[in-house]
């Protein structure tokens, strides 16, 4: 289908294309907050069941904990500002319109997913949960392989040679 180019008052083109397409790259997958929801859960479960510490001085984890969470949420918090001044969702389930390559995207391609991570190991570290921790490494590679991997073949059919030029540029975690 033809992208429909946009124009201002004058007549002048606009920075940006407008295309019909299909939905989001996760419209059919679970969300990253589902499986990291899910994994804190399993985590808590077997903690109630079966108590082990993670660190023997709990004041480390209370302010190691805190400061991941802190800085996990001003991650996702940054991401989300990134999105909202490109213009296009931030939900997986709504179609990119711009490739955001600004922000924590300077840095890493999956700056969300990163502050997500340290938001659950600084929740691990401040319930003193070895469970938690451990649960959340098989969330991980679901995240990798089930969400990434479906968003990057997304975003490579959505935005082509511009997402490839990215993708050489950025790593994909740092």
């Amino acid at each position: 289908m033809r992208p429909r180019r946009l124009s201002d008052a004058s007549g002048r083109p606009l920075n940006f294309t407008v295309r019909r397409h299909a939905p989001g790259p996760s419209a059919s997958c679970p969300t990253v907050p589902t499986f990291s929801i899910s994994a804190l859960c399993l985590g808590l479960a077997v903690q109630y069941f079966k108590p082990r510490a993670l660190l023997a001085h709990v004041v480390v984890g209370y302010a190691t904990g805190g400061a991941l969470i802190v800085l996990g949420l001003a991650l996702s918090t940054w991401v989300a500002l990134q999105f909202q001044r490109a213009g296009t969702p931030v939900s997986p389930f709504r179609p990119s319109r711009q490739l955001v390559v600004s922000g924590p995207y300077r840095f890493s391609r999956n700056p969300d997913y990163i502050g997500q991570a340290l938001l659950c190991t600084g929740i691990a570290l401040v319930l003193n949960s070895i469970w938690v921790l451990l649960a959340e490494l098989p969330a991980l590679l679901l995240i990798r392989y089930a969400v990434i991997a479906r968003e990057e073949r997304y975003l490579e059919a959505r935005f082509g040679e511009e997402y490839a030029r990215y993708c050489q540029c950025v790593h994909r975690w740092f």
